[in-house]
Parts: structure tokens; sequence; C-alpha cells
């Protein structure tokens, strides 16, 4: 059974930064593109970035060139690397395989605010 656990999140500054990890347990990870996605309050969940098994990368256009998203096969991890924070970005983060499984992890909070 596929297992999901994200971990990284926090209270940041706008223009800060964070790192967040998600371990991936339950399937052969370094077959399966990889994404983020963030749900913000009162709004539908988003794929944010997008790592394909090779390592080619895609962005929403909302966090190109500010977020990079990475992933480490011997680890079976996938990072997302998040710079230059705005209080737009807050919201609680997921990874998934792209297109996502039904079932997700919990999440982890991240809150860009002053």
């Amino acid at each position: 059974q596929v297992r999901l656990v994200e971990s990284g999140g926090d209270l940041v500054q706008p223009g800060g930064s964070l790192r967040l990890a998600c371990v991936i347990s339950g399937t052969i990870f370094r077959i399966y593109a990889m994404g983020w996605y963030r749900q913000a309050p009162g709004k539908e969940r988003e794929l944010v970035a997008i790592v394909a098994s090779g390592g080619n990368t895609n962005y929403a256009e909302s966090v190109k060139g500010r977020f990079t998203i990475s992933r480490d096969n011997t680890k079976n991890t996938v990072y997302l690397q998040m710079n230059d924070l705005k209080p737009e970005d807050t919201a609680v983060y997921y990874c998934n395989l792209a297109p996502a499984l039904s079932k997700w992890g919990q999440g982890t909070q991240v809150t860009v605010s002053s």
C-alpha cells in the first residue's frame, strides 16, 4: 500500500524560503512522475510542480521561477524548494504521483505571513 509522508512546512515571512520533503513507500518510486500539490482554504487542490521519472520538470505559472522540484530515487523522496514566498502561497502542501492516486498523505502546512 502506498504511503506518502510530507514534512517541512512552517510559518515564514514574505520573501522567505522553505524546503518541503515527501517520502513515498509501497511503490516503485523511480518509475513514476511525482507532483507537489497544494490546497488553500476555500479553494480546490491544485498541481504546482511535476518531476518526471527521468528528471524533467514542469511548474504552474504562479510558482515558476520561485519553486524547484527535485527527486532522490535512492531515498524515495521528492523535494520542493520554495523561494521568495508570497502570502498567496499559503496552503497545505501534498505530494502524490502525477496523475495523483486517490490516496493522499496528511500534507504539510505552509503559512506565509508577516
